[in-house]
């Protein structure tokens, strides 16, 4: 049974989808001054890790990314690769901004037990970086989205989170397994590619790969559904480099019965959150 809707109200944010834009021209460069004090995040993510930079008025200044497969389903699991990645974008990081970087936040997946979110504090910390702040990528995609009422859905490499809003809070928080992988997974069968270029291909979007897509876009629309349960909602929110495909939000909303948005540059939102977090 679908989740009960009311009259949808929200919409993409014009500040929002502002904020992306500029920060997706932040890459590997800043016009920022050195003397300006900064907040850090670094997303560990199943593909890649990304390390972001927000100013004191919450405004993007800086952003890079390596690619990584330490991390699984949200769980470290090789260690030594992940502190490597995150200890090489601290350099260059560094190296552009002209300064040090002491303490970033980071995040982990709803879904994920305490013991093992904790794991992210210490490639931090092993990396040479004070973790000022732990907390699940629902959340911090939410301190950039600042959604009022909806559903924000933070659809990752290997699992699928939901956090549903009311007056600004949210009220419901929630993880399962499948995302973008699965998604490479299909792409990479139906082209007879491998999945790395797959996933390649997938986040780069200069190709329409929605027909042959849409079977995994309605099995997350089907976890999605699932996670609101019985909260009446009036929009759902797509962020995460997973769901950078075209017609990923008509698809959801048309098996979900509940509209649904996306956003420019939606691989940086929960980076860019965790950073103002």
């Amino acid at each position: 049974m679908l989740a009960r809707t009311r009259s949808p109200k929200s919409t993409v944010s014009q500040e929002v989808t502002a904020f992306l834009e500029t920060a997706a021209a932040t890459f590997r460069s800043s016009t920022c001054s050195s003397e300006l004090p900064l907040s850090f995040g670094v997303d560990l993510g199943t593909a890649t890790i990304v390390l972001t930079a927000v100013d004191g008025q919450g405004r993007p200044v800086y952003w890079d990314c390596l690619p990584c497969q330490a991390v699984r389903d949200g769980v470290v699991v090789n260690f030594a690769d992940a502190v490597t990645a995150v200890r090489q974008l601290k350099a260059t990081a560094t190296s552009v901004l002209e300064r040090e970087i002491a303490a970033a936040a980071t995040a982990f997946p709803p879904g994920v037990p305490q013991a093992e979110a904790r794991a992210c504090r210490y490639v931090l910390e092993n990396a040479g970086i004070r973790c000022r702040q732990l907390v699940d990528e629902v959340t911090a995609a939410q301190a950039l989205l600042r959604l009022h009422d909806g559903v924000i859905v933070d659809v990752g490499g290997g699992s699928t989170g939901v956090g549903v809003v009311s007056n600004g809070i949210i009220i419901a928080l929630d993880d399962e397994p499948g995302g973008g992988h699965h998604l490479d997974l299909i792409l990479a069968g139906a082209l007879r590619i491998p999945v790395e270029e797959a996933e390649e291909r997938k986040r780069r979007g200069d190709q329409d790969y929605s027909h042959i897509l849409r079977p995994g876009i309605e099995r997350i629309a089907s976890s999605i559904v699932r996670q609101i349960r019985n909260h009446a909602v009036e929009s759902i929110h797509l962020v995460g480099g997973a769901v950078r495909v075209s017609h990923a939000a008509a698809i959801v909303a048309g098996f979900s019965g509940i509209q649904t948005w996306a956003y420019p540059h939606s691989e940086l939102v929960t980076p860019f959150g965790i950073a103002m977090s």
